[in-house]
């Protein structure tokens, strides 16, 4: 039973997508019921897509521990470029009618496909990441508190650089990404006033390119290493792949997001750059939501991933991190700080 099934839509228009639905033998009704015998589940992938090595494949991660641990099939299917809102509805509406249970929405930028979807199909369960704003019986919000991650990240910056020149490299300057700044920020100050923070983002709303398109991060690394600095980090997505190619080339240290990017195989002729990477336990969410549906008890309203909880956090696996020991130790005092309360970080720069 444990199958995987990837449905490509890059360049697809709605029509298409609904024909591909039908071809799939779904005779699901307007209420998500189905004939499908087979408990199966379903992400629709954000901006950048399965193979981001960041946002997207940690999703990914999730389906697949689902797939191969609650013997469930799985589906996935990836954003097209330049699509609208209606694009989104139709692909999660069309997920749902072929039976998938959760169907989960990766990013806020389904906000309101999945809002209008979980409508048409109040029995299944859907999912949405980095969103809470969606108050319906059906809908689990998956959130994460990405500016406590981001603030041990400024920690980790601060108590590395050698310049007294730090980055921070947002993809898209969204209310989310504002987060990740105001915590790295403030992690930084707090360890140390005096270093300089460059910030910059790759692209405006509604130009969602920051988040997919290398060459973006990779000239706006550059700038920020002409200016001296020597610690970068992106929250970027894919296009922060092009972050960490070039602050690994100028041989200086990049911080990675969402993943922990100093595993990721896409990445690995730049790891021993990768100082470290704030996490973000997307594929956890995407199990535990999964898991509910299939245990008959599935979480809905807004689910909140914290430092309490390992919902975010800061990696380790560089042994140049693990082996200091002053910063492992400053890291682990501020992540404690701000469980117990003493440390407030902001979630606005």
């Amino acid at each position: 039973m444990r199958r995987f099934t990837r449905v490509a839509t890059v360049g697809i228009a709605s029509a298409a997508l609904a024909l591909s639905a039908t071809a799939c033998g779904s005779t699901t009704s307007s209420e998500g019921n189905s004939d499908k015998k087979e408990p199966s589940a379903a992400i629709a992938y954000d901006i950048g897509g399965r193979g981001d090595q960041s946002f997207n494949d940690a999703a990914y991660a999730g389906l697949e521990k689902a797939v191969k641990d609650l013997d469930i099939k799985g589906n996935d299917e990836e954003p097209s470029e330049g699509e609208s809102d209606a694009d989104k509805v139709q692909r999660l509406v069309n997920l749902a009618k072929a039976g998938n249970n959760p169907v989960i929405g990766v990013g806020f930028a389904y906000a309101t496909a999945v809002k209008e979807a979980a409508a048409k199909y109040p029995k299944t369960t859907f999912g949405i990441i980095d969103d809470s704003t969606n108050k319906a019986d059906n809908v689990a919000n998956m959130v994460f508190a990405e500016e406590q991650g981001s603030y041990l990240a400024g920690v980790a910056a601060a108590l590395t650089t050698k310049t007294d020149v730090v980055g921070f490299i947002g993809g898209v300057e969204t209310p989310l990404i504002k987060k990740f700044e105001a915590g790295f920020v403030q992690g930084v100050k707090d360890t140390d006033k005096n270093i300089d923070i460059k910030v910059q983002y790759l692209t405006q709303p509604p130009n969602f390119d920051g988040f997919s398109k290398p060459d973006l991060g990779k000239a706006a690394a550059e700038g920020m290493l002409d200016k001296k600095a020597d610690v970068v980090y992106h929250a970027a997505g894919g296009a922060g792949n092009g972050v960490i190619e070039a602050v690994a080339g100028a041989g200086k240290w990049a911080i990675g997001v969402d993943s922990d990017q100093y595993q990721q195989e896409g990445l690995a002729d730049y790891k021993d750059n990768i100082l470290t990477s704030v996490t973000k336990n997307v594929s956890g969410a995407v199990y535990d939501l999964i898991k509910s549906v299939k245990d008959g008890d599935a979480k809905t309203g807004v689910i909140t991933y914290d430092l309490k909880v390992d919902g975010v956090g800061l990696a380790d696996s560089n042994p140049d991190f693990k082996s200091n020991t002053k910063l492992v130790e400053a890291v682990e005092k501020a992540k404690q700080e701000i469980i117990d309360g003493t440390i407030k970080v902001k979630t606005t720069p």
